[in-house]
């Protein structure tokens, strides 16, 4: 039986830049139409010029495949909507990172005083910027999305007419919180769909399974699957593929990212198909998307699979991707530009 996906979206990637950008492009290029791109570079994706400068270097990378990088802004409370107005089509979405959070994160927001934010968030909601967030704080790492709930809900509430995306959710208090505030939406990555804490650090530490926010307790797993599988029109596929060097990940300090990239359609096809929910992960991995992110013009692309086992490669360059060395069952037969 061969499943067929047309224009699949990664709606939360990271590319990083020169050499790790020049290895990991190609591989979402291959798959992917298009994806959402994220600006927490050294420094900061904060400007038009930088902006453009780094969608050059993508479409660089990526030549000669179908696809689309949508490019976003690091988020910044002084955004004027004139400065945003300037960006014309160039811009998709502002991502907003709480300081420090995570990787590359420390020029993000230090504080969520609702007047500081204003000016910003008033002009994505007059342009219909989508504000794309990393919902953690700095509290116990266990249960920083969960408080972060209320802030989502101070966001919502103030900004009603501001899509809001809570990025790489992980829990079912945010599960809960998308039908509680009609402009409240969700990314959800592959490895939270198949990761618990025990994954990552149950027996043996598991370095390359670790990331922000970790993976949580069953319970968390299964309210995500439970939306993801029944494709709920206000969430989306997002990797949230994070590619670290081996002696990054490998080391005292361990850098936070999974690198799904390479084998994340094909794991996605495998897992709707073992629940019995195969009709659903075209919504999933597109349409759903498309429709949240302003009916997205998306590149055309159709991405054939088959059950035949695939052996994922240890290593690609000098990152370690998810299953590696391990065999998936679904392997791709054909993509249609």
């Amino acid at each position: 039986m061969s499943i067929t996906l047309n224009s699949p979206l990664d709606m939360h990637l990271h590319l990083r830049d020169k050499e790790m950008l020049t290895l990991v492009a190609p591989l979402s290029a291959k798959t992917f139409s298009g994806a959402i791109i994220m600006p927490n570079l050294v420094p900061p994706i904060s400007t038009k010029e930088e902006l453009l400068a780094y969608k050059s270097r993508i479409l660089e990378a990526t030549k000669g495949q179908t696809f689309k990088p949508y490019m976003t802004l690091f988020f910044k409370p002084t955004y004027t909507k004139e400065f945003l107005e300037n960006f014309e089509d160039e811009l998709t979405a502002i991502k907003l990172y709480p300081a420090g959070i995570t990787t590359n994160s420390e020029g993000g927001v230090a504080g969520f005083d609702v007047e500081e934010l204003r000016p910003t968030l008033t002009a994505m909601s007059e342009l219909n910027i989508p504000l794309c967030v990393h919902g953690e704080t700095n509290g116990f790492v266990m249960d920083r999305e969960a408080e972060f709930v209320s802030i989502y809900e101070m966001l919502a509430t103030n900004f009603p007419k501001l899509k809001i995306i809570m990025e790489h959710i992980t829990t079912k208090e945010s599960v809960e919180a998308l039908d509680r505030f009609e402009n409240l939406y969700a990314t959800i990555t592959l490895h939270h769909l198949l990761l618990t804490l025990d994954d990552v650090a149950g027996g043996m530490l598991q370095p390359h399974l670790f990331c922000k926010p970790i993976a949580k307790r069953p319970e968390d797993r299964e309210a995500l699957r439970k939306i993801a599988f029944a494709s709920h029109p206000k969430v989306m596929f997002g990797s949230d593929s994070a590619p670290h060097p081996q002696h990054a990940k490998e080391s005292c300090g361990c850098a936070a990212g999974v690198f799904t990239a390479p084998i994340a359609i094909q794991v996605l096809t495998e897992l709707f198909m073992k629940h019995s929910t195969i009709e659903n992960l075209q919504a999933f991995i597109s349409g759903n998307a498309q429709k949240i992110y302003n009916n997205l013009k998306v590149p055309k692309k159709i991405i054939t699979l088959e059950k035949e086992a695939f052996l994922v490669p240890k290593i690609y360059g000098n990152v370690v991707p998810l299953y590696a060395g391990e065999t998936i069952n679904y392997s791709i037969k054909e993509i249609e530009s």
